[in-house]
């Protein structure tokens, strides 16, 4: 499962030497898993009604090049499933020359909202696969 967003990169975005402040990416990405999930017709809004939330467990990123401010970055995001609870985000984040600004995974966990512990990847998302 893909998908691709773009994102113009704001002034406030950035950091004194010009560059998007690292912590940034982080909502980059769930802009990005939140509209692949959007995509393949799950609603995030959905599952909380459902009592499912997906919190994430681990966060990786490579730096590779700066991206910098009015830069148009594209972020491609791939889903795989990592059974019995766990959903795989990777991204590879680009500017528009194509080069390679950074490469990330972050690893979420699927929780009942009341008692805040791991189930199963909820069959509305394992059916996808």
């Amino acid at each position: 499962m893909n998908g691709e967003i773009k994102i113009r990169v704001r002034y406030s975005e950035t950091d004194k030497m010009g560059f998007v402040y690292y912590g940034n990416y982080a909502e980059y990405f769930e802009v990005a898993r939140v509209e692949l999930l959007r995509k393949l017709g799950i609603i995030y809004s959905n599952l909380e009604d459902l009592n499912i939330g997906l919190p994430v467990k681990k966060f990786n990123i490579d730096y590779l090049k700066p991206a910098l401010y009015d830069e148009e970055l594209s972020i491609y995001t791939s889903l795989e499933l990592s059974p019995p609870s766990s959903l795989v985000f990777k991204y590879v984040t680009t500017n528009s020359k194509k080069e390679k600004i950074n490469t990330a995974i972050t690893t979420l966990v699927a929780i009942d909202l009341k008692s805040k512990r791991p189930i199963k990847i909820p069959k509305v998302i394992s059916e996808l696969f």
